[in-house]
């Protein structure tokens, strides 16, 4: 007999995310963290049949809802990308999977504001999702507690020369760069070069300049935010970026590695991270708004709500992103058990 599960895929931004209704196993675990771990460490085959080919393809998420283990919460979710990474959090998942609930009914809208608190990986999200006739209009989210861990690093790639770099976390750990000092536009038709030139910036700052999360036994950098210098208009800071994920492993002797994929949405956690960087960097203050805009001009608003000092003195930022998903479709998925090619594949020519 095969196995199923039923799905609904959105997009945010153009960024696509599949949210797994049903068929997710039982997890151990005490917290949203623990039970992260364990199925990173047990059921990682769910997301590669979700994702791989033939059923995914290089820049596609998915989000399993689970039950919550804060009382708080709504719901809990637990995030997964190409390449087995599974971050604490992610914006554009986390208003794929509101729209998601709202709009299939596991949850009550009511009009013209939905309130509701998800449990991701990192801790409780609180959301508040402007809402008509049937249809979440717009997402707002309270999302992690973010700062700067390394400011202005030196990170020297092969082939590329020396990188000035930020890297800081915003529910990943974001590798930051002005990409005014590679000369390159970010525009879809340079989508190739950015991707192969982010992945292996990426990459040698993670050798070069590696990173944890102090409390959240989270390494990294795990991913790369390209940013431009923003500008002020009517009173809102406006700029554009450009996510690099990885979608394989780099090997520095073979260049057909050198390969990555561009988050086609503006990035929710991408924006908390240059949000909280422009705030370390004296651009950006406490009350202010940065409209974002991704590779495909669609955007997202980070605002900096408040600020925390941390515990080795330096200032941490709360964010606030949001942005809107569309469904794309709601669909069954199926594994057939006499399948050879069950938990999905890759071919190196896309991926």
């Amino acid at each position: 007999m095969a196995e199923s599960w039923k799905c609904v895929d959105l997009h945010c931004g153009g960024e696509p995310a599949r949210i797994v209704l049903s068929g997710v196993p039982d997890l151990q675990g005490q917290t949203m963290a623990e039970k992260r771990k364990y199925f990173m460490e047990n059921y990682d085959n769910l997301r590669k049949i979700l994702l791989t080919e033939p059923r995914g393809y290089p820049c596609q998420n998915v989000n399993f809802l689970v039950p919550p283990t804060n009382p708080e919460a709504d719901f809990g979710y637990i995030i997964g990308e190409q390449n087995k990474i599974y971050p604490l959090f992610s914006g554009h998942n986390t208003i794929c999977t509101v729209t998601c609930i709202l709009e299939t009914g596991l949850h009550k809208i009511t009009e013209p504001v939905t309130n509701l608190v998800l449990e991701a990986p990192g801790g409780l999200i609180e959301i508040s999702a402007e809402c008509k006739d049937g249809r979440v209009l717009k997402v707002k989210m309270k999302s992690m507690l973010s700062f700067v861990e390394k400011c202005n690093v030196k990170v020297q790639v092969p082939d590329i020369g020396e990188v000035c770099a930020d890297i800081v976390f915003s529910g990943m750990w974001y590798v930051v760069v002005d990409i005014h000092q590679l000369g390159i536009d970010l525009k879809p038709e340079n989508g190739r070069k950015l991707a192969s030139v982010g992945e292996r910036i990426k990459v040698a700052a993670r050798e070069q300049h590696p990173v944890n999360h102090p409390t959240l036994d989270y390494p990294g950098p795990d991913i790369l935010v390209f940013m431009t210098k923003p500008n002020k208009e009517d009173g809102m800071f406006v700029s554009q970026n450009t996510v690099v994920m990885s979608n394989g492993q780099l090997d520095w002797n073979n260049p057909d590695t050198f390969t990555a994929m561009l988050d086609r949405s503006p990035c929710g956690s991408g924006t908390a991270a240059v949000i909280t960087l422009l705030h370390h960097k004296k651009v950006m203050k406490k009350g202010d708004t940065l409209r974002h805009h991704g590779i495909l001009q669609t955007y997202m608003y980070g605002h900096i709500l408040d600020t925390h000092e941390l515990e080795d003195g330096s200032i941490g930022v709360l964010p606030e992103i949001s942005g809107r998903a569309w469904m794309t479709a709601r669909t069954e998925i199926i594994m057939e058990k006499d399948d050879p090619l069950q938990t999905g594949y890759t071919v190196s020519d896309i991926w």
